[in-house]
């Protein structure tokens, strides 16, 4: 079994920061991709931000140049740090994982979410 936990969500004024953790364990012999996604009250989840295993990053338009995301293969933990938080910004925050478990196999792991809220 993989597990992704994640942490670090809150509530935060409008132009503030937060940082979000999210701690894979369990039975891994490396993690491939990994991802930031947010879904906020009546809306889809969104991607926010993608990493490579070489650590490579992508971002939504709506966050670039206001959060990083970042990644320790050591720790097998992915960090998205936000800045200048906007009211629109509010959602659950998901991490995903593609991870490579026993016997080779490829599994897509999500995390359980955190709830960032920003106040204007």
């Amino acid at each position: 079994q993989v597990q992704l936990v994640e942490s670090g969500g809150g509530l935060v004024q409008a132009g503030g920061s937060l940082r979000l953790s999210c701690a894979a364990s369990g039975s891994i012999i490396s993690i491939d991709a990994m991802g930031w996604y947010r879904q906020a009250p009546g809306k889809q989840r969104e991607l926010v931000a993608g990493l490579t295993s070489g650590g490579m990053t992508n971002y939504a338009d709506s966050v670039k140049g206001r959060f990083t995301a970042s990644r320790d293969n050591a720790k097998n933990t992915m960090y998205l740090q936000m800045n200048s938080l906007k009211p629109e910004d509010t959602a659950v925050y998901y991490c995903k994982a593609t991870v490579i478990s026993g016997w080779n196999r490829k599994l897509e792991v999500w995390g359980q979410g955190t709830l960032v809220t920003v106040s204007s």
